[in-house]
């Protein structure tokens, strides 16, 4: 299908600032580009420490001709002039009613036949790994994978939260701080493709991209990871807002614990 004009032109605008910002803030050391797909929409499923990852993986993926694309809240298009910058560039809208996960669906369908990447950060949230590891994940990527086919790129990066601590209220500007971003290989998930969607598949699936992800992780890092995944709800932390030590309300469960994804369909 390929790009529209139109959103090669507003990523062309926003990249005329966005580019000469990050490349002040941050000097770069990218690895792996030669293993994403090319010509193919593909789901890239990175790490997430900061709230400035969005950006260091837009950046990234920008400049390997991979028109960047995530998850936002539907009721972020009906804003003025924001909601005219996603719908311009393509961002997939994600409803929580039935038909309006049918139409998130659809419109992440037509994002990965453009040949773009649609970013989901499969542990849904920040990190509440005190090490920030990767934590236990939710299953939307995976499902939207096993429900497209869609090949699904590993991403660690280190580094960015030098600039911008986790929940920080100001930038750490200075020394100039480096990023680096390393690519794996595609998840291998064929063993699950034509598994029923269920809770047990979507969470191996899900598991998988995550033992992925942890790996790259680590050799940026230099360091072992933990024996075992940071689990929030085991742990009593809610998923949502800073104060994330908080006591879960209810029997045990998190603020936030719904899978975060626009693809119906499987056990939640």
């Amino acid at each position: 299908m390929g790009e529209s004009r139109g959103s090669r032109a507003m990523y062309t605008f926003l990249s005329l600032w966005v580019r000469p910002v990050m490349n002040g803030l941050m000097a770069k050391e990218w690895r792996g580009q030669e293993k994403l797909p090319r010509g193919t929409g593909m789901i890239v499923c990175p790490n997430h420490v900061t709230e400035i990852d969005p950006v260091v993986i837009s950046h990234f993926l920008y400049n390997q001709n991979v028109m960047p694309r995530f998850l936002a809240k539907a009721s972020l298009f009906e804003v003025p002039v924001v909601g005219f910058i996603l719908r311009t560039i393509k961002q997939v809208p994600v409803e929580r009613t039935s038909a309006g996960a049918n139409r998130s669906l659809e419109a992440a369908r037509a994002a990965l036949a453009d040949g773009g990447g649609i970013i989901i950060y499969p542990e849904g949230t920040l990190t509440r790994d005190p090490e920030m590891w990767p934590m236990k994940g939710r299953t939307g990527a995976a499902r939207l994978a096993l429900q497209t086919g869609a090949p699904v790129v590993p991403i660690a990066h280190w580094g960015a939260q030098e600039v911008f601590p986790r929940y920080a209220k100001r930038f750490h500007l200075f020394p100039r701080k480096r990023v680096r971003v390393l690519v794996g290989d595609p998840v291998d998930l064929s063993e699950f493709r034509d598994a029923p969607l269920t809770r047990t598949t979507l969470d191996a699936a899900t598991d998988r991209i995550l033992v992925a992800i942890t790996a790259l992780l680590a050799e940026l890092r230099g360091e072992e990871p933990p024996a075992e995944r940071w689990d929030p709800a085991l742990k009593h932390q809610k998923m949502t807002g800073r104060d994330f030590e908080g006591r879960a309300d209810g029997e045990g469960r998190v603020d936030g614990d719904d899978d975060a994804g626009p693809v119906p369909g499987g056990e939640r």
